[in-house]
């Protein structure tokens, strides 16, 4: 395992870490046993970075990393998010008092004292643009509550109004094979800023793994399910944005890239990681074996630059005008 910092925080984190929506909820039927041993798997392997938010399964994804991680805090760190536990458009969301309603609630899910990274739950623009936010968690990191703060965005223009926040320490980006645009703008200026970057979705809801069908159909309480067309909150958390039956398609078109890369989930991740931008790259995950799989891109095969040109050739041409939402 390779180690990376993370911005400015002082934290140098697996470049290969673990998201943990998928054991929460939202993605069909979890068994937290299973959850729980796959945890302790990733960590025996060198992950020592969890990413995680307050409303996966209503706060059931922290409690999990609480009891994985009891008595490993100085080891493990630990990054969750807030405001979707409320109304996400309403100032009084990002208020003092209500952002530290939200981390002591996360801090004793979490069996914490201070939470390593806090982020900001894909915000609406209105409020980046309003700033006061920002006041609010370095309030916070004053307090000893946090030790560092980020955010998570939807959008290239959201990213980039947040590195302009000298205090941002990091960004939470949807970034794959079929979201490549953060390559253009942002990722430079975050490298010129110091800024960590997280790469969220970097399997596109499990599209990029080819395991799916044109008939392959979801449990009820799968997003894959109830948000397949930005139903439920923003299109491109699904499926990066596309359609399904395209995106199975799309990623058909993409099966050489396993060769030499034991399979397409560790092709797909190998080329997240050989970006230079990218802090850590954070699949989930819902049993060891998954877990096992996706680990295994470290050692994958690496890109060429004709490799490199061939993909973002493919991205431009065959991907970027399907891709639904703002992004």
């Amino acid at each position: 395992m390779n180690y990376r910092e993370l911005g400015k925080t002082g934290m140098k984190i697996s470049e290969l870490s673990f998201g943990t929506w998928a054991i929460g909820g939202s993605w069909g039927n979890t068994n937290d046993q299973e959850s729980l041993k796959a945890l302790e798997y990733a960590m025996e392997q060198g992950v020592n970075f969890f990413d995680t938010a307050d409303v996966y399964g209503d706060g059931h994804s922290e409690e999990l990393l609480g009891k994985a991680t009891k008595g490993k805090h100085e080891e493990i760190h630990i990054a969750t998010k807030f405001c979707r536990a409320g109304d996400i458009h309403d100032p009084k969301t990002y208020s003092m008092e209500q952002v530290s309603q939200y981390t002591e609630a996360s801090l004793k899910r979490l069996g914490r004292e201070q939470l390593d990274l806090l982020q900001i739950h894909c915000p609406p623009m209105e409020i980046l643009q309003e700033g006061s936010v920002f006041e609010v968690l370095d309030k916070l990191k004053e307090q000893g509550k946090i030790r560092a703060y980020g955010v998570s965005v939807e959008t290239v223009e959201e990213g980039l109004l947040c590195l302009e926040n000298p205090n941002v320490s990091s960004l939470q980006v949807i970034f794959n094979l079929f979201r490549q645009k953060p390559l253009e703008q942002l990722f430079p200026k975050a490298l010129e800023k110091n800024v960590g970057i997280l790469a969220r979705i970097p399997l596109a809801s499990g599209l990029l793994t080819g395991k799916f069908k044109v008939d392959s159909q979801f449990e009820a309480d799968d997003h894959r399910n109830f948000n397949r067309d930005g139903e439920a909150f923003n299109v491109g958390e699904t499926f990066a944005g596309l359609e399904f039956a395209k995106g199975v398609e799309l990623s058909d078109e993409l099966a050489w890239i396993a060769e030499g890369r034991g399979n397409r989930t560790q092709a797909a991740l190998k080329w997240i990681l050989q970006q230079e931008a990218v802090t850590s790259v954070i699949p989930g995950f819902r049993s060891v074996a998954q877990a096992e799989d996706n680990l295994k891109a470290l050692d994958a095969r690496e890109y060429t630059p004709e490799e490199i040109d061939r993909l973002a050739q493919f991205y431009k041409e065959r991907v970027h005008p399907e891709i639904r939402g703002v992004y």
